[in-house]
C-alpha cells in the first residue's frame, strides 16, 4: 500500500456496527426471526416459506415471478422454496395455459388453512418488544419509506410489495 492510499484509508474509518443504520436493521430482522422461530416450527414452516404464503394470502394465484418481485428475489432463489412448499401439500404449481412460460402459484385448502394460525406471530411480536401496535406502525411505515427511497435511488430496481 502507498503512502497516499495508506493515509486515505486512515482518514476515512469504517463506522462501528452499531452506530450503522444497516446493522441495526439486520440485526432487528435477526431478532424478529428467532422471536417468530418456535412458531413457524409449530406451523411447520421456515421464515421464507412463512414470507411466501403471506404473500399468497394476500393475492391468490400469482405468477413465480410476481410473488419473486414482492419479496425482492430471484425467481431462481424462489424456486426451491416453492417446491418445499408444494411438497407439504400447501401450494401448487402449474403453468399457465395463456403464456406457457409462466408458472402460477396457488394455495392449497391447507395452506389457506394456515392463515388463520399464523396470526399468532404479530401478537408474539408486540408481547417480545414490549412496543404498542401505533409504535410498530410507525417504525414499520418509515422502514417502507427508507426501502422505496433507496429502491428509487438504484432506478433499476422496484420496491417489493
Amino acid at each position: 500500500m502507498t503512502a497516499n492510499a495508506n493515509a486515505n484509508a486512515n482518514a476515512n474509518p469504517p463506522v462501528p456496527l452499531d452506530d450503522q443504520l444497516c446493522y441495526a436493521i439486520y440485526s432487528v430482522g435477526m431478532a424478529i426471526q428467532r422471536v417468530y422461530k418456535p412458531l413457524l416450527d409449530q406451523l411447520g414452516l421456515t421464515y421464507p416459506q412463512y414470507l411466501v404464503l403471506n404473500v399468497l394470502w394476500r393475492e391468490d394465484k400469482l405468477t413465480v415471478g410476481g410473488i419473486a418481485e414482492k419479496l425482492a428475489l430471484e425467481s431462481s432463489t424462489l424456486t426451491p422454496l416453492l417446491k418445499r412448499l408444494e411438497a407439504g401439500g400447501l401450494l401448487r404449481r402449474t403453468r399457465n395455459p395463456d403464456n406457457e412460460r409462466q408458472v402460477v402459484v396457488a394455495l392449497t385448502d391447507e395452506g389457506r388453512a394456515l392463515k388463520g394460525k399464523a396470526g399468532c406471530l404479530g401478537d408474539a411480536l408486540l408481547l417480545a418488544s414490549g412496543q404498542s401496535p401505533a409504535h410498530l406502525g410507525a417504525m414499520n411505515r418509515d422502514m417502507r419509506a427508507l426501502r422505496d427511497a433507496l429502491y428509487t435511488h438504484l432506478g433499476d430496481w422496484t420496491a417489493p410489495g
